[in-house]
């Protein structure tokens, strides 16, 4: 059976300077997919093509079946989620209000606000632990609960797949943790993640399905156990490095070797 979201030869660029030429990935269905790669490799502008911010120059990302581009707005937004890097909430706006802005691709000007929104909302809330947050300002909040309560307003637009640029920056490892837990939860429960991070040990334990990337171009995909070596880290990252097991999960765990 097809995946849900490729990208087939897709050619990526701002303005005149190309990212990507030719390039070509699958999203495994129900996966954890991670992206990882060093910096300004590519991974934020195919992430960016995947969720329809960024039109390929050339070839097309699919989703189920039909050119992305061809679908109307809020027939994507209501198949697939994109959580931004860095969002930034309107001033005052509390954490309730804020999940609730997930629900717009699920209304109309003939439908309002409906008891299926508000179930929406509440599952979002509950699934993110934030529910005790629900009436406090966004702005108030630690980094590790924002950072949650973004995933709720992307969870409250209730579709299959969720993208998420960079989920876990500037936030400390307790809350890293915290953040990839609840996602590993969501994608449990049949809800197909992709992610771009940079923390390559936690990479390696919580993907499914690992995505390394150089220079716009894929280098290597599969299951971490079967593509993650010392050679790997060599040509991606540039990186001397050993690769031992991890010992709580057997994931691959990256040992950087000093000069």
């Amino acid at each position: 059976m097809p995946q849900r979201l490729h990208a087939e030869n897709v050619t990526l660029r701002y303005e005149a300077r190309v990212i990507s030429e030719g390039l070509s990935l699958t999203i495994p269905d129900g996966g954890f997919t991670v992206i990882v790669g060093p910096n300004a490799c590519g991974k934020s502008t195919l992430l960016r093509a995947l969720a329809r911010l960024l039109v390929p120059d050339s070839g097309r990302v699919v989703l189920d079946g039909a050119d992305i581009s061809r679908l109307p707005t809020r027939e994507v937004a209501r198949r697939l989620g994109l959580l931004p890097q860095a969002p930034i909430a309107p001033d005052g706006i509390t954490v309730a209000d804020l999940v609730a802005r997930g629900r717009f691709p699920h209304q109309s000007f003939l439908q309002q606000w409906s008891p299926q929104d508000e179930q929406a909302v509440a599952r979002a809330l509950e699934a993110t632990r934030t529910a005790d947050l629900a009436d406090r300002p966004v702005g108030e909040l630690s980094g590790g609960q924002r950072q949650r309560v973004w995933i709720a307003m992307a969870l409250a637009q209730d579709t299959p797949i969720l993208l998420l640029d960079e989920p876990t920056t500037w936030l400390d490892i307790v809350h890293q943790v915290e953040v990839l837990d609840l996602l590993a939860e969501l994608n449990a429960r049949g809800r197909t993640v992709v992610a771009v991070l940079h923390e390559l040990n936690l990479a390696f334990r919580y993907a499914s399905h690992l995505v390394a990337m150089r220079a716009g171009a894929v280098v290597a995909q599969g299951a971490p156990a079967d593509i993650v070596t010392e050679d790997l880290m060599q040509r991606v990252f540039g990186l001397a490095a050993l690769v031992i097991p991890d010992p709580l999960t057997g994931q691959p765990m990256v040992i950087p070797r000093t000069r």
